[in-house]
C-alpha cells in the first residue's frame, strides 16, 4: 500500500487544513469544497486527512460499516445485535468522474428481484464511505444527477436504491470532500450550497515557501517510508487533538451573542436559505471545540463566516468568489456587544485565520463581466482602425435556442437526448447490463410462456430473455460555439455594448444548460479563437469584455476558423452535438470577392447538417438583411438582438431548425 504524503508536512494552505480539520471533529459542519488552480496539494491533502482520523468500530462481517455500539435497525446485513467489534482504519472512498450510478449507490439484482423476490444487493461507494471519508476530484465535471444523489445522500445521512417498487435503504455518513479546478466550469449555485465549506487555494508566491514545498515533495518521493516517519510524531499529535475536539463537541455553548452575530452576518450578505446560519453555527462551535474552549467567540463566527458564506454569495458563474472582510467586522462589531473580533484564527496545526483569497483565484472576469464599464477613444471614421474594448450591456434571460433531432451527448439541459435519466419513451432489450428495467414490457415478454415453464404459483417466472431496457429521453448539453463580429462595422460603442451583453446573456444560458462554449472572433485581416472549446463561462466572459473592435469584416474568415474548431472537437468529442451562433451585422469586406467566399464558407456547415443561428445586429433605419442571407447560407434561423429576449413580444421562441441545402 502507498504511503500517503503526511497531512502535517503539507506546507502553507492554512484554511484548507483548517477546513478539512473542522470537518474531521464535527462531519455534521456539510464537507467542504476546495476550490483553485492545478499543483497547489488538494488532492494530497484530502488523501493525508484519512490517516488522522480515529479507527472505527464495526460489526464483523457488515458491509456497511454497522456500528457496534448502535447498529443500524434497517440496515440490509441486519439485523445486528449489539455487542463487541472490530475496528478498522476510516476508510477514504474516491469517486471517480466518470462512475455510474450503480457504482455510487449500488445495484440490485432485478432479475432475482422478480423471479424470487429476494433483495439482492451490491452496495456501492456510498455505503463503503459510511463514517469514513468520500472523495471527489473534479467535482464540477462530475455528470449532475450523481452530484444531486451524492449531496442528498450526505444531507440525510442515508442512501436509498428504488427499483420497480424494490426499495432498500443505508446508512450513509460521511465526509463530503470535492476539489475542482474553476477554469474547467462551475458547479451550480444550488449545488454549492449544499457544501458546508469552501477554500480558494492558489500556490504560494514566496520563492521561500516554495522552496521548501520542492525540499519536501522530493524526500517524499525519494523516500515515502522514511518521510512520514520523520512527520509521525506531528502527526499523532494533531490525531490526538480531533479526538479531544470530538469528546468536547457536545459541551461547546453557542451563546445568543454568536448566534445573533451569525444571522446578522448572513443577512447582511443576503445569503438565500437558512442553510448557511446553521452551517456557520456547526462550524464556529467546531472551531470551538478545536482550539480547546466551550464557549464560542466572535472570533470563531468571524472564521466561521470566512468559510461557509463566499460561494453562497453567488448569484452566476461571474460573480467573483469571496467576501468583504470590512463589511464583515463592522457586522461583528455591531452585533458583537463588547466582544472585539479578533482576525486570527485558533492555533496549531491547520489553524490560522484568513479566509481572502489570493489574487488571480476564482473565475477570471468577477462582476465585471457583467457591469458595463467606461471605454477609452472615439470612434473612427469607417472603422479602420482599433478601438478599446467596450463594456458589456446588462444580461438578459434569453429564449430557447436548441439543435434539433435527438443525440447521446453529455447529460445537460438544451437539446433533446437519449440519457440514462428521463421520460420513458419505450423498450428495447438490454445490450449489455441491464440498468433501467421496463417493467410492463418485460411483464408482456415474459406473460405468453408462464405456462409452458410450469408456473404452478402467484409468482411471474421471469428469464434473461424476457427483460426489457428502458427507452429514456433527456436533455442534453451541447458545444456552444460563438463566432462574434469584432470588425469595424460593429464598433459604434453603444452598439458593441449591447451585442456583448447579448453573448453575455447566452453565455449564461449555456451556463445554465451545461454546455462547453468556445468563441471564436474576427476582425481586420483575420479570425482568431480567442477560447477554445471549454466548460468555464466565466473564461469566456473575460475574453469577451476584453474584446477590441475595429478593421475590416472577414467574415469568410471567422466561419472557416469555426468550421476548424468544430472539427478538432469532433474527434475528441464525437457525441457532443454543437451549436453554432454568428453575432454579426452579415457584411462581408476585405479581399476579393468577400461576400460569395463567406457564402462558400457557410455552406460547408449546412452540408455538414450543423445547426446554427444567425444574430443579426444590424440597427439603424435602413437594413440591408444580410444577416438573414447569411443564416439562409447557413441552414439555420436569424433572430434580431430583441428577439433573442425572452420576454420579447417580437415572435414565438425559436428553435435552431436545418434547411435544405
Amino acid at each position: 500500500m502507498t504511503t500517503p504524503f503526511p497531512f502535517t508536512a503539507v506546507v502553507g494552505q492554512d484554511d484548507l487544513r483548517l477546513a478539512l480539520l473542522l470537518n474531521a471533529v464535527s462531519p455534521a459542519v456539510g464537507g467542504v469544497l476546495v476550490r483553485g488552480e492545478k499543483g497547489t496539494a488538494k488532492s494530497t491533502a484530502v488523501r493525508a486527512l484519512s490517516a488522522l482520523l480515529p479507527e472505527v468500530a464495526v460489526v464483523p462481517g457488515c458491509r456497511f460499516s454497522c456500528d457496534p455500539a448502535a447498529p443500524d435497525p434497517a440496515c440490509p446485513d441486519g439485523p445486528h445485535e449489539a455487542g463487541a467489534g472490530a475496528e478498522r482504519p476510516a476508510r477514504m472512498v474516491e469517486l471517480p468522474v466518470g462512475a455510474s450510478e450503480d457504482r455510487l449507490v449500488g445495484a440490485l439484482d432485478i432479475e432475482r428481484a422478480l423471479a424470487e423476490g429476494v433483495k439482492a444487493f451490491e452496495p456501492g461507494l456510498l455505503a463503503d464511505a459510511h463514517r469514513g471519508i468520500l472523495y471527489v476530484d473534479e467535482v464540477n465535471l462530475l455528470h449532475d444527477h450523481l452530484v444531486d444523489l451524492l449531496l442528498d445522500a450526505a444531507a440525510m445521512g442515508a442512501s436509498y436504491v428504488e427499483r420497480e417498487g424494490v426499495s432498500v435503504r443505508h446508512a450513509a455518513r460521511f465526509l463530503l470532500v470535492g476539489t475542482m479546478n474553476p477554469e474547467e466550469g462551475e458547479l451550480r449555485p444550488q449545488l454549492l450550497d449544499r457544501f458546508g465549506l469552501t477554500v480558494e487555494v492558489a500556490a504560494s508566491r514566496e520563492p521561500d515557501q516554495r522552496v521548501e514545498v520542492v525540499r519536501r515533495r522530493l524526500a517524499y518521493d525519494d523516500d515515502p517510508a522514511g518521510f512520514a516517519v520523520r512527520w509521525a510524531d506531528e502527526e499523532a499529535a494533531v490525531r490526538a487533538r480531533i479526538v479531544a475536539a470530538r469528546e468536547l463537541l457536545p459541551s461547546v455553548r453557542l451563546g445568543d451573542g454568536a448566534l445573533r452575530q451569525i444571522a446578522a452576518t448572513c443577512a447582511a450578505f443576503e445569503v438565500d436559505g437558512m442553510r448557511a446560519d446553521i452551517v456557520m453555527a456547526r462550524t464556529a462551535t467546531a472551531l470551538a471545540a478545536w482550539a480547546g474552549r466551550t464557549d464560542v467567540l466572535a472570533e470563531d463566527v468571524r472564521q466561521a463566516a470566512l468559510l461557509a458564506l463566499p460561494h453562497r454569495r453567488r448569484r452566476n458563474p461571474f460573480d467573483a468568489p469571496g467576501l468583504d472582510e470590512d463589511k464583515l467586522d463592522e457586522t461583528l462589531e455591531e452585533f458583537g456587544g463588547d466582544e472585539d473580533p479578533d482576525p486570527g484564527g485558533p492555533d496549531g496545526p491547520g489553524g490560522g485565520g484568513g479566509g481572502e483569497p489570493a489574487p488571480g483565484d476564482g473565475p477570471q472576469g468577477g462582476d465585471a463581466a457583467a457591469r458595463p464599464e467606461s471605454g477609452e477613444g472615439d470612434q473612427l471614421p469607417g472603422g479602420g482602425g482599433e478601438q478599446s474594448a467596450v463594456g458589456a450591456a446588462e444580461p438578459f434571460r434569453t429564449k430557447a435556442l436548441s439543435v434539433p433531432g435527438i443525440g447521446e451527448g453529455a447529460a445537460g439541459r438544451r437539446s433533446r437526448a437519449r440519457t440514462e435519466h428521463g421520460r420513458t419513451t419505450g423498450a428495447r432489450r438490454p445490450r449489455g447490463a441491464l440498468t433501467k428495467l421496463h417493467l410492463a414490457a418485460t411483464v408482456q415478454a415474459a406473460a405468453p410462456h408462464q405456462r409452458a415453464r410450469g408456473r404452478s404459483g402467484p409468482g411471474l417466472v421471469v428469464r434473461r430473455d424476457d427483460l426489457r431496457q428502458a427507452n429514456r429521453e433527456g436533455r442534453e448539453g451541447n458545444l456552444v460555439l460563438f463566432v462574434v463580429d469584432a470588425s469595424g462595422s460593429m464598433a459604434a460603442r453603444q452598439r458593441m455594448s449591447a451585442v456583448k451583453g447579448a453573448v453575455l446573456s447566452l453565455l449564461l444560458d449555456a451556463y445554465q444548460r451545461r454546455d462547453k462554449v468556445g468563441l471564436v472572433t474576427f476582425r481586420g485581416a483575420g479570425a482568431e479563437v480567442a477560447l477554445p472549446p471549454t466548460s468555464s463561462v466565466d473564461a469566456a466572459a473575460a475574453r469577451l469584455q476584453s474584446l477590441p473592435t475595429g478593421g475590416r469584416t472577414p467574415l469568410a474568415a471567422g466561419l472557416l476558423r469555426a468550421h476548424d474548431v468544430l472539427r478538432v472537437e469532433r474527434l475528441r468529442d464525437p457525441a457532443r452535438r454543437a451549436l453554432v451562433v454568428v453575432v454579426t451585422d452579415g457584411r462581408a469586406t476585405g479581399g476579393p470577392e468577400p461576400v460569395a467566399l463567406a457564402g462558400r464558407a457557410a455552406r460547408l456547415f449546412a452540408a455538414e447538417g450543423v445547426a446554427s443561428v444567425v444574430v443579426d445586429c444590424e440597427s439603424g433605419p435602413v437594413r440591408l438583411g444580410l444577416a438573414g442571407q447569411l443564416a439562409g447560407e447557413l441552414g439555420g434561423t436569424a433572430v434580431t438582438l430583441d428577439e433573442l429576449r425572452a420576454d420579447s413580444i417580437a415572435g414565438l421562441v425559436k428553435d435552431v431548425q436545418r434547411r435544405a441545402a
